[in-house]
């Protein structure tokens, strides 16, 4: 945002929208405590000449100091991923240097796409290459365009600025807190009012596990299921990677459904690399990989969702067999 933008806005309106210029504010002897309704022009007017030849005060200064820092910030916090709608891969080529065998393929915010293929076949290589938004250097040589366009080498290279979240199968915590400690941690990380997010991530993530879990309790007891459910839940609502990238979420004991409407929800960007025909047939399109390229881009038609709603049933009659084993019961089969 401009400096002259800053000037008419209020600082409640600023702080609501950046919650990190309270601190800066602060830091800088500014009592904004009695001024949240004033804008900053207004504020920055009420400090006479005196004033400012006493203490070298130059308010055209501050705000371009200002509306430097809110963009650094918002660099580090990857905030300016928000703003993403699309990627688009273009062909590159295979292990044996043949052309790919697709039309270039554009992935909107809110789909989700299903990568297929045998272990080793290159869905690692193509993973890497959207997240370092390949520019045809790469041993593929694709070259993968954000909203259309190329990405610079700035935002390529910078640690700060990933596409790419990733969720592994094997989660391990180690640190010595509650899930709520934990979620809050992330939260101020991010400059986000923990209170009201962190009850949301761990609303979603019961509603995804199997197995409910309390905000107080340590990360380190959670079981494999909760613990990938949790971490769903927080790439949904805190990452600001657009594209999220799950890895055989099959064996995870969530409710895989449930966890993809609510990353869609969020508007992500959604890849799945997966064996798992619900998994697959959940996404909107299929990459298909063979000998380390991409071999065809297919659409999930009628009749795969057809399939899908009889894999779903299947799907509902375990989850029902595992709750009554969960709770010491006698299987049985639901009535007719």
């Amino acid at each position: 945002m401009r400096a002259e933008d800053l000037k008419k806005l209020s600082i409640a309106a600023i702080i609501k929208r950046y919650p990190f210029v309270a601190t800066y504010l602060e830091d800088k002897g500014f009592d904004i405590t009695d001024t949240s309704d004033r804008t900053l022009e207004e504020l920055l007017s009420s400090f006479d000449e005196e004033y400012q030849e006493e203490f070298a005060f130059n308010p055209e200064q501050f705000m371009e100091e200002l509306a430097s820092y809110i963009k650094d910030m918002l660099s580090f916090l990857g905030e300016e991923h928000s703003g993403i709608h699309s990627i688009s891969i273009l062909p590159g080529k295979d292990k044996s240097g043949k052309t790919e065998g697709f039309s270039p393929l554009t992935i909107e915010k809110g789909e989700i796409v299903a990568i297929v293929g045998p272990t080793g076949s290159g869905k690692s290589r193509l993973l890497a290459d959207i997240e370092w938004a390949a520019n045809g250097d790469t041993p593929t040589g694709r070259v993968v365009l954000i909203d259309g366009e190329v990405r610079s080498d700035d935002h390529r290279f910078s640690l700060n600025k990933r596409l790419v979240a990733q969720l592994s199968q094997n989660m391990n915590f180690v640190m010595d807190v509650t899930v709520e400690e934990f979620l809050t941690l992330h939260a101020k990380s991010r400059q986000v009012e923990a209170d009201e997010v962190v009850t949301r991530i761990i609303e979603k993530a019961n509603h995804l596990s199997g197995e409910p879990f309390l905000a107080t309790t340590p990360i380190t007891s959670l079981s494999g299921g909760q613990s990938r459910a949790l971490m769903i839940a927080d790439t949904a609502i805190l990452s600001q990677s657009p594209i999220i990238l799950i890895d055989e979420i099959e064996n995870a004991g969530i409710d895989r459904k449930k966890a993809m409407e609510l990353l869609v929800g969020e508007e992500k960007i959604v890849l799945i690399a997966t064996h798992d025909p619900s998994l697959a047939l959940m996404a909107d399109k299929r990459i298909q990989i063979r000998n380390g390229g991409i071999q065809s881009v297919s659409k999930t038609d009628e009749q795969e969702k057809q399939i899908l709603g009889k894999l779903e049933e299947i799907d509902k009659l375990l989850g029902d067999l595992r709750k009554q084993l969960r709770q010491g019961e006698t299987l049985s089969l639901p009535a007719e």
